[in-house]
């Protein structure tokens, strides 16, 4: 699943435009290294994010095309 696609279903960032544009500015960083948009996650990858003063890390443990909102917390693990 494309790196934008994933951040969005497990709604770790709202929409998938704003995803896409994270990325293009390089604040998403893929075990360790800045990740294009169309970066295919696997399982146990590392997402570090920056959101503007914060910065959020999680390990991938599951990838799934769709998910209910509630399960959408069980994709990722917050390091």
């Amino acid at each position: 699943m494309r790196l934008d696609k994933y951040l969005k279903v497990s709604r770790i960032i709202k929409r998938r435009t704003v995803a896409n544009e994270a990325c293009d500015a390089g604040r998403v960083i893929v075990n360790g290294k800045p990740a294009r948009a169309s970066y295919d996650v696997k399982t146990g990858d590392i997402i570090e994010i920056a959101f503007g003063s914060r910065n959020f890390k999680a390990e991938i443990t599951s990838v799934a095309e769709t998910v209910k909102k509630d399960d959408a917390s069980a994709m990722y693990k917050i390091i």
